[in-house]
């Protein structure tokens, strides 16, 4: 069984669109960055704490995972309250910025970690438009303050890079390393 150690109701519907069968069974991590942790490098420890914090069985593979926004070197994950939701858009706006998750397979006498990085360009947005998109909720326990499956998808100039790691896991990534592991 693939067990998804993630409550992000996002990657469960990600899972169930390309047809992976899974449990879901939510690991309680802290997610702090270490001094000096690199971006990649906080997503893929966190995906693997995830991952290794899961009890399975035998025949059981946990798919741990975790995502940041990044701009400049600077990890945006999920804004503290409205007004950080807003200084992060208001960051974000007009700028190339990068999503990284991280994830981690974990089976009996195997670990796989891994991470996709893709590449989002913001159009400029208003002031008013950063008001009324931070008022609209939708952005507030996602990473960069914003949800590219969304209402956000209109402030979304172009995209390099695997659109499903924006909206939180990197599907043909996983899909790719099951079929390593011999899976599927």
């Amino acid at each position: 069984m693939l067990i998804l150690a993630s409550a992000s109701p996002r990657r469960h519907e990600l899972l169930l669109a390309a047809g992976l069968d899974h449990l879901v069974l939510p690991s309680d991590v802290p997610e702090r960055v270490k001094p000096g942790e690199s971006p990649t490098g906080f997503v893929q420890r966190l995906a693997q704490e995830k991952a290794s914090a899961v009890p399975a069985g035998a025949d059981d593979i946990v798919l741990g995972a975790d995502t940041v926004v990044c701009l400049d070197g600077q990890i945006f994950g999920k804004p503290a309250d409205p007004e950080d939701a807003r200084q992060m858009l208001r960051s974000l706006a007009g700028r190339v910025h990068l999503v990284h998750t991280g994830i981690c397979l974990r089976s009996p006498g195997h670990c796989i970690v891994d991470v996709a990085s893709t590449e989002v360009a913001f159009v400029p947005l208003s002031e008013e438009e950063v008001e009324e998109y931070t008022r609209s909720g939708e952005g507030i326990d996602k990473a960069g303050a914003y949800a590219i499956q969304g209402i956000a998808s209109r402030f979304i100039r172009e995209i390099r890079g695997s659109y499903h790691n924006v909206v939180g896991l990197p599907v043909a990534l996983v899909y790719s390393h099951l079929k390593s592991l011999r899976w599927l």
